[in-house]
């Protein structure tokens, strides 16, 4: 069957005629574009009042059965404050543990949440709640005292145990430190698995999301069933690749183990391409790898450097075993040190098949040059580059003003010929595609929810893109990352019908104003995945 989508407005991005206003689908793959299109033959028309069309968006870095389980469980992420947190807590339902996230360390002095005031909302239930970005835990008492966590507990390595001035444990764990808790948390069985994924993918497809990276794939295979069993049941409306989580407690016997259970898939849209290796920690809990110690907020040296995950050697030899292995090697870096280790990993071996680095937070300057060079793509979050508390409080001030100035290049990534593709990190922050594309073309918050005003101007200007090259990032860059520019992130004849259908046009509007615009409708391969207003 072929059906003809007319009055609307396409965007091409051909470096040509970058609009048409009619695009024909046949089965699952677009046909025909423009002119030709309406030509044709037709079983079906579709009249879209106008709408503003996108190629589908390509999310390069998303975790959607973790943004899916925070959902289902206590779900903190739409409250911003200390006392909106506490009173959700309480209003959380259910026996056992209280688990969820999506706290923001903003809410909290010095970035820290207590125990002491978790306690108060619990009833004695054990609580263990991520904050945004899954660096970092809030735990109460009794989650402290069933781990066994107390003053006379070392701080596990890759991690640290938040403390008072007497040792004594306050509510907060970092990185490897939460381990202590959430091996003590009932393990999910593969239907909440399958129920949070569903959710996950529910919420992207309604943000015109059609396509993914997820950043961590488990090799315990309750993951791995979850999409089998969505594919297999016909409800996997994404085109998604797999990134393996490469654990840096085992070592290189785990590449094996990895390449055996990508022989065991079943063809599909799901894939496992992938293998996320995480370097380093995060800015604000000063667990990032810097090359020179964070300040102490007074501009004097801390001795600390942050925390790098992986021993050398071994880091070496999985990523030149993975690479034989026809892996793509996709790497979580923040800090400038953890970067440079990245590509010097990518320069060491040789790395063939396109490998990226996610968050590139501080990049040092000598780096920039680098990714383009080496054939290494730019996997950036640009929400985060923002001015708002958790960057002018928690970041900055323990930078201090050089390294400050080397966050978030994008536009010197861009003048530096680098591949541009962008992701969510969500749940870490909201998968809206549209409100990213606001931060990454202004360097301003989106200003519905923050205390950011004009006044507070932009976070270095000079690193803003333009929208057409912020949007190519979210589609044609992504869809590259995936090995799937054959197939998504352009509205092209030969690719497949996955359209982002907007409420108004982008383009038409000031830069300030690109949050307002809403996605109201969302086709995977041919088919309405979601609709607001009945175009199906």
């Amino acid at each position: 069957m072929t059906t003809l989508l007319v009055n609307g407005q396409f965007y091409l991005d051909d470096g040509d005629a970058n609009w048409a206003s009619a695009v024909a689908v046949t089965g699952t793959t677009i046909s025909a574009v423009g002119d030709a299109a309406v030509a044709g033959s037709h079983t079906r028309v579709v009249d879209l009042d106008g709408a503003t069309v996108l190629p589908g968006f390509v999310d390069a870095h998303v975790h959607p059965i973790m943004g899916g389980a925070e959902l289902l469980e206590c779900a903190l992420a739409d409250y911003t404050e200390r006392s909106e947190y506490l009173a959700a807590v309480a209003a959380y339902g259910g026996s056992g543990w209280i688990t969820g996230g999506g706290w923001s360390m903003t809410a909290f002095p010095g970035g820290v949440p207590d125990a002491a005031s978790l306690d108060t909302v619990t009833d004695g239930r054990p609580a263990f709640l991520y904050n945004r970005d899954h660096h970092s835990a809030w735990v109460n008492t009794a989650a402290l005292r069933a781990a066994g966590i107390d003053e006379s507990t070392p701080d596990p390595e890759g991690g640290r145990i938040e403390r008072d001035a007497s040792g004594a444990p306050t509510g907060a764990l970092h990185e490897s430190a939460m381990d202590l808790v959430t091996r003590l948390l009932p393990a999910p069985g593969p239907s909440h698995t399958v129920d949070a994924l569903r959710a996950g993918l529910r919420y992207l497809n309604s943000l015109g999301i059609t396509g993914w990276q997820d950043a961590k794939v488990r090799v315990d295979p309750d993951d791995i069933s979850a999409y089998l069993a969505l594919q297999s049941a016909g409800e996997l409306t994404a085109r998604v690749v797999g990134a393996y989580w490469l654990d840096p407690q085992l070592d290189v016997s785990q590449v094996d183990t990895i390449v055996a259970a990508r022989a065991a898939l079943p063809p599909g849209l799901f894939t496992l391409g992938a293998v996320k290796i995480m370097l380093d920690g995060v800015c604000e809990t000063h667990t990032a790898s810097m090359s020179s110690p964070y300040l102490d907020g007074h501009g004097h040296s801390t001795g600390n450097t942050g925390i790098s995950f992986f021993e050398r050697d071994m880091l070496l030899e999985c990523a030149r075993r993975l690479d034989r292995a026809g892996f793509q090697l996709h790497f979580h870096a923040v800090g400038d040190a953890a970067v440079t280790e990245a590509l010097d990993v990518v320069e060491a071996i040789g790395a063939r098949h396109r490998p990226h680095v996610a968050h590139v937070q501080v990049v040092h300057p000598r780096d920039v040059h680098r990714f383009r060079a080496l054939g290494v793509s730019v996997n950036a979050q640009p929400l985060w580059a923002r001015l708002e508390p958790q960057m002018t409080e928690l970041t900055l001030p323990f930078l201090g003003t050089e390294r400050g100035g080397w966050q978030y290049p994008f536009g010197e990534f861009e003048n530096a010929g680098a591949t541009l593709a962008f992701g969510s990190d969500w749940p870490v922050s909201t998968p809206d595609p549209i409100r990213q594309l606001h931060v990454a073309v202004n360097r301003t918050p989106v200003p519905d929810k923050t205390r950011w005003t004009p006044q507070d101007g932009a976070f270095l200007p000079d690193q803003r893109l333009s929208l057409p090259v912020a949007l190519r990032a979210f589609t044609r860059g992504s869809a590259w990352i995936n090995h799937q520019e054959d197939v998504a992130g352009a509205i092209a004849v030969g690719r497949s019908a996955d359209f982002a259908i907007l409420d108004a046009n982008p383009f038409d509007r000031p830069r300030s104003e690109i949050w307002r615009t809403k996605v109201v409708g969302t086709w995977f391969r041919g088919q309405s995945v979601h609709s607001t207003v009945g175009v199906a």
